[in-house]
C-alpha cells in the first residue's frame, strides 16, 4: 500500500529527482487537503446535531424575547408618571411567578425534545409561551383572569415531563434489552400534543 492510498488523496508523495523541496510541498498540500476534509466532516456533523434541535432553539429564543417583554412592562410601570403601588406590585408579581417556572419549563422542554422528539416538545413549548403570556396579561388585570393560564401551563409542563420520562425509559430499554419503541412513542406524542389545544 502506498502513502497515497493511506492518506486517500490524489497526491504522489514520493520524492522526484532526489529533490526534497517539491516533495515537501506535495506533503504539505496533502496535509492541508486532509485537514479540509476533517473540517468538512465536523461541519456536516454539527449541521446534523442542529437539525435535531433547531425547533427547541427557536422556542428558547422566543421565550427569551418574552422575558424581555416582561421586563419592559415592569420598567414601564415603574417609570410611568402616575405609578400606582398596586399596579407595580401586580406586574412584578406576575413576572416573578413566570420566572419561577421558567427554568422548569426550559429543562422539561429540552429533555423531552432531546430524549424523545423535538416537534411535539417544541409545539408544547410554544403553547406554554402563549399560556404564559395569557397568565401575565391576566394577572395584570385581575387574579381570577390568570387562573386558566396557570392551570393550562401546569398541564403543558406535565406533558413535557411525561415525554422526558418516556424518552429516558425508552433509551434504557434500548440500551439494556435491545427493545426500541421510539417510533411508536413518537406517534403517540405527536397525537397527544394536539390534545393540548383542548382547554
Amino acid at each position: 500500500m502506498s502513502e497515497r492510498d493511506i492518506l486517500g488523496v490524489g497526491f504522489d508523495l514520493s520524492p522526484k529527482n532526489g529533490c526534497g523541496g517539491e516533495s515537501d510541498t506535495v506533503i504539505l498540500g496533502a496535509f492541508i487537503h486532509l485537514l479540509l476534509q476533517l473540517k468538512y466532516s465536523e461541519v456536516m456533523e454539527s449541521i446534523g446535531v442542529v437539525e435535531h434541535i433547531y425547533l427547541l432553539v427557536i422556542i428558547t429564543v422566543m421565550s427569551v424575547l418574552q422575558n424581555v417583554f416582561f421586563a419592559q412592562k415592569i420598567e414601564k410601570e415603574c417609570t410611568s408618571h402616575n405609578p400606582h403601588a398596586s399596579a407595580i406590585e401586580r406586574v412584578s408579581c406576575a413576572s416573578r411567578n413566570c420566572m419561577d417556572a421558567y427554568p422548569t419549563f426550559l429543562a422539561a422542554m429540552w429533555c423531552a425534545g432531546v430524549c424523545l422528539n423535538q416537534a411535539p416538545a417544541a409545539f408544547a413549548g410554544f403553547m406554554y409561551l402563549v399560556v404564559r403570556q395569557k397568565y401575565f396579561v391576566g394577572y395584570m388585570g385581575q387574579n381570577s383572569q390568570s387562573t386558566p393560564g396557570f392551570l393550562f401551563g401546569k398541564r403543558i409542563l406535565s406533558f413535557l415531563l411525561l415525554m422526558s420520562v418516556v424518552g429516558v425509559f425508552n433509551y434504557l430499554l434500548l440500551r439494556f434489552y435491545g427493545s426500541d419503541y421510539k417510533e411508536y412513542v413518537e406517534t403517540i406524542t405527536n397525537a397527544a400534543s394536539a390534545l393540548l389545544l383542548i382547554p
